[in-house]
């Protein structure tokens, strides 16, 4: 569908990426992913159209429609939520006003047999069978649909956008790309200001997207539920693979622990040659050789490894204190602001150690329970702080209290005792601020650089209870993972507002669930939780299900029956369909393990020792074939896998 081809971006004349080349296909949904500042986004905005590369091209086909959700974007203040989420039917509105407009005329003249009112009859016949084609009589509904799924209420999409935060005008935005349908989506960062209910739902929506998907995010289980292929930028190049992100991880991995003996074995015999040419450059009799030699090396092109993965890097909390029991008792706690009530009765212990959620729809709380444990702000019934408790808080204004006039490396340098002194370039550089960006002042930081540094000066504070407001949104994979060792590791209690289910998962093992001014206690993981939850509602759903309609009931009572008697065939379906997947996956990843090794065979190949060895030169070959009988192994299963799909249609 999309050809990308030799591409290259230039900035100051220093290469971001160079001699890039894939293709997307229809109905692929492509992770793109690599470390900040790879050229995740100015990828997207290229495939967009919206920027130029300095050299190669994307071609597309005539009239593929391409959607595209920026991370920062321009809001129109002058129209309520539904009439904004409206203007994704641009071309259904207009053919709305041109059939009202035949209409009148049709009434108006009494011609009835007249060759030209024929011709208005048939031209009505047609566009509004085009009307009717393009969804003409649902897209109210729709949009009311996908605003829901997104986590407005209804009585939400009256008002005016101008009433809205950013991160909800960014799920208005989403909702109109997401109504346009456009043949290729591309999503930066997509998730950044959703709940777990409307990433679920984004999730759904994605999954049966029947069009092209490239989306960089850093939510690793929305990632891994969603995408089919991972293409990787890094060192200026690209890497395609074929798997989701876990997949790709190891991969990645193996991949990494190749290029390092690959590069290892080239500086063993860039040192030899070095090594011969300094002994013998002198010597009349090896004159001949040494200029052989010093060509040679003037013809070798480096290896390169990819970036170091910092996520080894591990990160433990200063010891501090014991604190008392229970660090924290809330009994009947109410916040109000005016007649609107945010929660009542909150009442639970938090025992010593404990790691809990707090989770629920954007809203209804949970950064307001947290100012009110910190005392930001009054409320009603008792909150008990315990015995000796230390608390570190960590909210997105933290990162605006931060001495503007000192440099990164300062502000940690400031904190940082003991060991951990000589460790700091490399927490800094794990967390996105490696080389120059350590001596950056801290007050030219963008937003998220600050609230990076506020996260690594947390960490390196002695204390007992941890209170982190969405810790998770200004940090790449590998900066997650350090994060949640380093809390996991940690002796005292914790709570943590976040949306994030990869980073929740294993971390805590009690979730609080904020809504319709309640909270309830959930005494699980956060997987376990959803699963519960789901159950949940549905049971709901049961309960309400006598109040409706007559019809509805039987509409309701058919599609349980025609469900029942799927159920055997469904299954069936899904047991078939999981096989496959994981032979495709197989596949798959023997396809990019032999890639891999052909490429540095080919590498080896291309050096003048190389050149003469011919036991490569076999090895080469016998690669070659083992992965044409791969690819054909991959084609055959994907086709019996299509066909299966395509059956269950």
């Amino acid at each position: 569908m999309i050809s990308v081809e030799n591409l290259k971006v230039e900035f100051n004349a220093t290469a971001l990426f160079a001699n890039v080349n894939f293709v997307i296909n229809k109905k692929e949904c492509i992770a793109l992913v690599g470390k900040n500042g790879a050229g995740k986004s100015t990828m997207l905005k290229i495939l967009a159209g919206l920027q130029h590369p300095t050299a190669g091209n994307v071609s597309l086909p005539k009239d593929t429609t391409i959607g595209y959700l920026p991370q920062v974007m321009l809001f129109n203040d002058n129209r309520t939520v539904k009439e904004e989420v409206r203007q994704a039917f641009d071309h259904i509105t207009d053919i709305q006003t041109t059939l009202a407009a035949i209409r009148k005329e049709m009434d108006e003249r009494t011609d009835y047999e007249s060759e030209s009112y024929n011709e208005l009859l048939e031209h009505f016949t047609h566009l509004n069978e085009r009307y009717l084609m393009m969804g003409g009589m649902n897209y109210e509904a729709e949009i009311d649909r996908t605003l829901i799924g997104l986590g407005f209420e209804k009585k939400d999409l009256e008002r005016p956008t101008s009433e809205f935060s950013g991160g909800w005008r960014m799920r208005i935005e989403l909702a109109k790309l997401l109504l346009r349908k456009p043949d290729v989506l591309l999503l930066d960062e997509p998730t950044n200001h959703l709940d777990i209910d409307s990433i679920q739902w984004l999730e759904t929506f994605l999954q049966t997207n029947q069009h092209a998907v490239v989306l960089v995010s850093h939510d690793r289980a929305f990632l891994n539920n969603v995408t089919n292929r991972t293409i990787e930028i890094t060192c200026g190049k690209i890497y395609d693979y074929k798997v989701k992100y876990d997949e790709f991880v190891e991969l990645r991995k193996e991949r990494r622990e190749q290029q390092l003996r690959a590069y290892e074995n080239q500086q063993k015999m860039i040192e030899e040659t070095e090594d011969f040419i300094r002994r013998f450059r002198y010597k009349p009799t090896k004159a001949v050789q040494v200029q052989s030699r010093i060509k040679q090396l003037e013809k070798i092109e480096l290896i390169q490894v990819d970036e170091v993965d910092n996520s080894a890097l591990r990160l433990k909390f200063p010891p501090s204190i014991r604190s008392g029991s229970y660090p924290l008792i809330c009994e009947d706690v109410r916040k109000a602001f005016g007649e609107h009530e945010i929660f009542n009765n909150v009442t639970f212990t938090l025992n010593r150690g404990e790691k809990v959620a707090f989770v629920g729809r954007n809203g209804e709380g949970k950064s307001t329970l947290v100012k009110c444990i910190m005392d930001e702000i009054s409320f009603e019934g008792k909150l008990t702080i315990g015995h000796n408790v230390q608390i570190g808080y960590f909210a997105q204004n933290q990162a605006q209290m931060l001495d503007g006039e000192v440099t990164v490396f300062e502000t940690i340098d400031q904190v940082a005792t003991g060991d951990i002194r000589l460790k700091i370039r490399d927490i800094l550089g794990a967390f996105m601020f490696g080389g120059e960006a350590s001596d950056k002042k801290v007050k030219v930081l963008s937003g998220g650089e600050r609230t990076r540094l506020a996260m690594i000066k947390l960490l390196l504070e002695p204390v007992n209870f941890l209170i982190l407001d969405e810790p998770t949104n200004h940090l790449d994979m590998p900066s997650k993972d350090i994060l949640k060792d380093a809390i996991r590791d940690f002796d005292g209690t914790a709570i943590i507002v976040s949306h994030d289910r990869d980073f929740l998962d294993g971390l805590v093992t009690k979730v609080y669930e904020f809504g319709d001014g309640k909270v309830r206690e959930h005494l699980c993981g956060i997987y376990e939780y959803l699963q519960e939850r789901h159950i949940e509602s549905l049971n709901e759903l049961q309960k309400s299900s006598g109040e409706k309609t007559t019809a509805t009931t039987n509409n309701e009572e058919s599609h349980i029956s025609e469900s029942k008697l799927s159920y055997e065939a469904q299954k069936e379906f899904n047991r078939n369909k999981k096989k496959l997947e994981k032979q495709i996956k197989d596949c798959e990843k023997e396809i990019s393990q032999l890639d891999a090794a052909i490429k540095i065979l080919e590498e080896k190949m291309a050096t003048a020792e190389g050149a003469t060895d011919i036991t490569l030169y076999e090895k080469h070959g016998n690669l070659k074939k083992q992965l044409e009988e791969s690819m054909e192994e991959w084609e055959e299963v994907s086709n019996k896998f299509d066909e299966l799909e395509n059956n269950n249609k």
